[in-house]
């Protein structure tokens, strides 16, 4: 096999993104052969040298490709410093050491990929391919067509950065409460809940419905499913990656064991509702009703009852896909919290 440079192995690896990787370097935590290597674009074969990070030995594995489904209240990173719940517990039956693809807030649920291919992971985040990352958000306030127009043509963040236009369909008012559908091609730091305070919405319940079109549908909160071999192919001509397909792709979903919340830290508000059907006209609209469960349900707001977290097909683009996923309809197995009325 060829030499090829060390960011690139260790990414193949799983060890790191390549960007991550280029730290590891420089910081002197990468041995080729015994010797530390802190330069850039130093080089090695992977099938002949022994390459080391922090001593432990850098193997090429197979590789995986994982959808999550981040529940609330855990950190989208392998390690937190300040020791909160992490996605590294859950993901540890995937066969691998994958790591997500971006992040989502700590309040923040739904699609989170993850993979042990770094080329993977970087054509997924490169702003060039305009990913579409599809949410409902459900904030205080009733909005007007005309914010909604804002939300549609970019909102101006509190640093002066404008965002990109965005899809933006409006799915329930309930009483002083808007729920709506959004549909983001680039990501900043709470990018959602930054457009929200700075056009006077605040976000009260968030989550991702699908990544790349890859929706959670069917997949528990805390639980995680390979990807599809017609996923993977669907990704590689919208995207590019994979690069290289694997001949064939794992096909059990991991039940995972859920992170443990802290339960001296008091629990987010809920975040999520069971994801809307998008069918149209009327009867569409009925489904969403029915599946919020909201006022016309034994008399109990639709704030009072507890949205599920299963939240449903995402979309590519504006074109509903639905990803085939193992095991039972997911539900959010979270206590039932009455929340309050802002």
């Amino acid at each position: 096999m060829a030499q090829e440079r060390l960011q690139k192995i260790l990414a193949q690896a799983g060890i790191a993104s390549r960007r991550h990787a280029e730290t590891l370097i420089t910081e002197g935590r990468v041995r080729v052969n015994g010797r530390v290597i802190r330069e850039l674009g130093s080089k090695a074969d992977p099938s002949t040298d022994k390459v080391e990070v922090d001593g432990d030995r850098v193997v090429r594995s197979d590789r995986v490709y994982v959808l999550f489904h981040k529940p609330r209240g855990v950190v989208s990173t392998m390690h937190d410093p300040e020791g909160r719940p992490t996605v590294r517990e859950p993901l540890l039956g995937a066969g691998a050491r994958v790591y997500p693809i971006g992040r989502l807030d700590f309040a923040t649920s739904g699609a989170l990929l993850a993979t042990n291919d770094g080329d993977f992971a970087a054509g997924l985040l490169h702003p060039r391919t305009a990913v579409p990352k599809e949410y409902i958000v459900k904030v205080h306030g009733v909005m007007k067509p005309a914010d909604l127009d804002r939300w549609r043509d970019g909102v101006e963040l509190d640093d002066g950065h404008k965002t990109l236009a965005a899809d933006v369909t409006l799915e329930r008012v309930e009483g002083d409460k808007t729920w709506f559908s959004l549909i983001l091609r680039e990501g900043h730091n709470q990018q959602i809940r930054r457009m929200g305070k700075a056009t006077g919405f605040e976000v009260m319940r968030l989550a991702r419905l699908s990544f790349a079109g890859i929706s959670t549908e069917g997949v528990r909160p805390g639980s995680w499913r390979y990807l599809t071999r017609d996923e993977l192919v669907r990704l590689k001509k919208a995207y590019g990656v994979p690069r290289h397909l694997p001949s064939t792709t794992p096909t059990a979903a991991g039940t995972g064991r859920r992170p443990k919340v802290d339960a001296r830290r008091p629990r987010p508000a809920a975040e999520d509702a069971r994801r809307p059907r998008y069918g149209g006209g009327a009867a569409g609209r009925a489904d969403l009703t029915s599946d919020w469960r909201g006022g016309q349900t034994r008399g109990r707001s639709g704030d009072e009852r507890r949205p599920r977290e299963d939240l449903g097909a995402g979309r590519m683009g504006r074109t509903r896909t639905t990803g085939t996923a193992g095991g039972p309809r997911g539900r959010d197995d979270s206590p039932r919290v009455k929340s309050r009325r802002g």
